[in-house]
């Protein structure tokens, strides 16, 4: 018999996938859509797409750069992709960053580098709050970049400041960061079938 050493009120995992459910039928299904559309007009216009984040919401930005630039792809010579990079996976560049300019510059600085006006931020923040995640916002906006912010909680600074937002209405970090990973996966769904259809 395994024993129950967990202290405090136990969440059983069927209160869990239901609290999850019930949050994403609270979604703005229109959100998702104008957000597939965006990355679409990118890969048609040949745009960077930048995904940024911190912590768990960093792991989530790497894996949808991953699945925007790998996933979509329709064999292996195609020439037009979807250009998409994470600023969380740069180790050498953020470390330097952090350590001589601060941490608060990391996404920013990068994004001072690699990116142009018509290209697409998106940011991802459980609490919308982060400064760094603010910093790179309002760098992009203020250069004429699409900023795109997908929040939790009440959607802080973050929801304000982006001209798009997908809001995970929820305050509790762990699922709302398990919800932006099935909207991830949701787009890339779409994105293929749209890209099925397409000669390339």
């Amino acid at each position: 018999m395994v024993q129950n050493n967990r202290k405090g009120k136990v969440m059983l995992f069927k209160d869990y996938i239901k609290n999850m459910n019930s949050t994403i039928e609270m979604l703005d299904e229109k959100q998702i859509s104008l957000f597939i559309d965006l990355l679409y007009k990118a890969y048609k216009e040949q745009k960077l797409v930048f995904v940024i984040g911190n912590g768990g919401s960093a792991a989530n930005a790497s894996h949808f750069a991953q699945d925007l630039a790998k996933g979509t792809r329709k064999n292996l010579k195609q020439v037009k992709r979807i250009k998409a990079l994470s600023l969380s996976d740069n180790v050498p560049f953020i470390t330097a960053l952090g350590n001589d300019d601060g941490y608060d510059t990391i996404f920013e600085q990068q994004l001072r580098t690699f990116a142009n006006p018509g290209d697409i931020l998106i940011c991802i923040s459980g609490s919308g709050n982060s400064p760094n995640i603010i910093n790179a916002a309002t760098w992009a906006n203020e250069n004429k970049l699409i900023t795109v912010g997908i929040t939790g909680f009440d959607g802080g600074k973050l929801m304000k400041l982006s001209k798009y937002s997908i809001h995970v209405p929820l305050n509790n970090m762990y699922i709302s960061e398990s919800i932006h990973s099935i909207i991830f996966h949701y787009v890339l769904i779409e994105l293929n079938r749209i890209f099925h259809k397409e000669k390339l």
